[in-house]
């Protein structure tokens, strides 16, 4: 087993921070603090992160263009202007159930935004991953989640990743890339209880799956193909 050493990025001491977002055209990191009602920009080493602050939990944020990004908040999807301080609603998500809030996401090759969402207080089953289009149509594809987290593509476009905590693992589903469309396939990964509870997620050039596990004081490399 090879050991990579992690060293502080920036010293937040945020409350929950996810989410870490490079923004290619501002050329800067954006990470959300979900506990702490906002979320943080960072330009360059020794200047300080700004911070913008959200009427509500932020659990995701996603690159629109130079002034704008679209965040994921309790009750649905925002664009939020960076140069003006303003918001703008685009998206009723889960709105109607008053626990629940948005959790992690991600955008797909076609430009379609992943939303998945949670109760606060982790009641079984209360959430579900949602799929965005581009005509701002919002549509259930995993339904009956606990904690909706990490969530990739593979390499070819074939395969969605996809983790919902509590459940210790990663599942693969088929997925169609011109329609969006997902079919499960299988658990591809088993994660035991003391190697902590898989959170986020991120995939490499070889197709690896980078998973932080929380509670297991660290990130993991994982084959989906032998998990």
């Amino acid at each position: 087993m090879q050991i990579i050493t992690a060293s502080p990025f920036y010293p937040s001491q945020c409350e929950l921070a996810e989410g870490p977002m490079w923004h290619t055209k501002r050329k800067s990191y954006f990470w959300v603090d979900i506990n702490g009602y906002g979320f943080y920009e960072y330009t360059s080493p020794g200047k300080e992160a700004k911070f913008f602050k959200t009427p509500d939990k932020v659990s995701l944020i996603i690159e629109y263009n130079n002034n704008h990004v679209l965040l994921a908040i309790k009750g649905g999807l925002v664009k939020y202007d960076l140069d003006k301080n303003q918001f703008d609603w685009l998206l009723d998500i889960d709105k109607d159930i008053l626990n629940n809030r948005c959790n992690d996401g991600a955008c797909d090759s076609r430009g379609r935004l992943w939303v998945g969402t949670m109760d606060s207080e982790f009641k079984p089953g209360a959430g579900a991953l949602y799929r965005i289009d581009k005509n701002m149509q919002l549509k259930k594809m995993v339904a009956n989640t606990t904690i909706s987290n990490g969530l990739v593509w593979s390499l070819d476009n074939t395969r969605l990743y996809y983790i919902d905590s509590t459940t210790q693992k990663v599942q693969s589903f088929i997925f169609d890339e011109e329609s969006g469309d997902i079919e499960y396939e299988k658990d591809v990964i088993h994660i035991s209880k003391e190697k902590g509870t898989p959170d986020g997620m991120a995939i490499d050039e070889e197709g690896m799956l980078w998973i932080a596990q929380w509670g297991g004081f660290g990130i993991y490399r994982w084959d989906p193909c032998y998990g």
